[in-house]
């Protein structure tokens, strides 16, 4: 690469280091990092956590040998889960891997590429900066972030650095979603007008975890480590390993849940945030000491800034405590519906003939079709390795870590999910309707930058 051809990425890449929303550049360290096949990738694992063993590591290894990565290590803050990764690597793949006590010990391992992070949610976007500031590519776990300060602290360090990010919205690289996004693209569905999704469970024991919380000692963790950023409090075994019913460790159902679905309404519609969130909820039936709601819904409105005329809402709900309606997910026009539970795209509500008719108008139905590539429906549970599109998730980062291409959920997605959840989250706690400043990236009560 030549002087000039050096000069222009990185003056690119130092272009792209704002917080505008829009593709991120790579810079010249990026280029410079493009690895032969023959060349092994040499990855960490950060966070030993359930959804770390369950799905992340079966995924990358499912792909391994053919894309030549490999697990050297894992880092965890926890003895017991840099034990439990030792015996988990040596049962499942007869791989000896080293441990490290934190991600200091990570990263002055000089053999280490990439990392996959696992960590709890309010920790995703602190890490990302980490392995930024390494130049160690990364696939962080969503929600990116929790607070708008961290995930502007990403944002910057991930474009400074030109790493390749893969944020873990799989539904990026599910078939049928590729198949919805090219649909509503190609103009077939008309403008959307409309959108519902629930997250329904009945799962009392979801996010709980009384025997290992009995058991937890301030002793076996590094608490000062765990706590990061987020204001000092004595040790607390439930918000170590709970920390999804506790703000500010975590939103609860926006980051875990909503963070899936919001990504689909900013990739299908080119909206990278609403213009307004207004929301309530509360701790209806799992009264357990806990500080997120285990109900909420939130009203979003979508449209162009400068149009309020134009533009869609989306209704979303969530409730822990009943399971009907399950996961949904439906895309409404004023020709019908697309509805990613069945997989299948309706003339379901369309205007029919009679009624337009009586309007002047013509008739206006979506065919009855089955999405192209619907392999697999929405699901309930991120806990297992079932989910293929995981699988497929995770090949396309790995592939990227190579080509050094854009994967499918670069940083940019994760940013704009978490404006949303962070919209969410003060709509909850405040009462108010919330907005989005776009020049500042500030999150607004009332025109006030939320408070956390």
């Amino acid at each position: 690469m030549n002087t000039s051809r050096r000069s222009f990425i990185k003056k690119t890449a130092l272009a792209t280091a704002g917080l505008t929303a829009g593709t991120m550049g790579l810079s010249a360290k990026s280029y410079s990092r493009v690895m032969g096949a023959n060349e092994r990738v040499v990855t960490g694992i950060i966070g030993f956590s359930n959804r770390t063993r369950g799905s992340l590591i079966p995924a990358f290894m499912n792909y391994s040998d053919r894309l030549n990565f490999e697990i050297k290590g894992v880092s965890d803050i926890w003895n017991r889960r840099r034990d439990e990764s030792v015996a988990f690597m040596k049962q499942e793949y007869n791989k000896d891997v080293v441990t490290y006590r934190n991600n200091d010990e990570l990263y002055a391992d000089k053999d280490i590429d990439a990392v996959i992070i696992g960590t709890a949610d309010f920790q995703h976007a602190l890490h990302t900066v980490e392995a930024a500031e390494n130049k160690k590519d990364a696939f962080v776990e969503k929600p990116l972030a929790e607070t708008m300060e961290d995930n502007r602290k990403a944002a910057r360090a991930v474009r400074e650095a030109g790493i390749i990010v893969q944020i873990g919205s799989q539904r990026r690289s599910g078939r049928n979603y590729h198949a919805a996004n090219e649909f509503i693209k190609s103009g077939k569905f008309g403008d959307i007008t409309m959108v519902e999704m629930s997250w329904n469970v009945n799962q009392p024991g979801r996010w709980r975890r009384p025997s290992l919380v009995a058991g937890l000692r301030e002793e076996h963790v590094d608490w000062s480590r765990y706590l990061m950023n987020r204001p000092y409090e004595p040790f607390d075994a439930r918000k170590y390993l709970e920390y999804r019913l506790f703000w500010p460790y975590s939103s609860g159902i926006p980051g875990q849940w909503m963070s899936h679905q919001i990504d689909t309404v900013h990739w299908f519609s080119g909206f990278g945030y609403p213009r307004s969130v207004s929301a309530n909820g509360g701790i209806y039936m799992w009264n357990d000491g806990r500080s997120n709601f285990d109900t909420m819904t939130a009203v979003f409105d979508y449209g162009p800034a400068d149009n309020p005329n134009k533009g869609f809402q989306v209704v979303y709900s969530s409730r822990m405590h009943n399971s009907a309606g399950g996961v949904k997910e439906i895309y409404y026009s004023n020709g019908g519906e697309l509805n990613l539970d069945t997989n299948r795209i309706s003339p379901n509500g369309g205007l029919a003939e009679n009624h337009a008719s009586a309007m002047g108008m013509e008739a206006n139905l979506l065919p009855d079709m089955e999405l192209e590539s619907s392999d697999i429906r929405t699901v309930t549970s991120a806990d297992t390795g079932s989910d293929n599109t995981t699988f497929l998730h995770m090949l396309n980062w790995m592939e990227s870590v190579r080509s050094r291409e854009e994967t499918n959920a670069p940083l940019q997605t994760g940013y704009e999910h978490s404006i949303a959840c962070i919209m969410v989250t003060a709509a909850l706690r405040t009462k108010k309707q919330i907005t989005f400043d776009s020049l500042s990236h500030e999150v607004l009560a009332d025109g006030i930058p939320f408070k956390y």
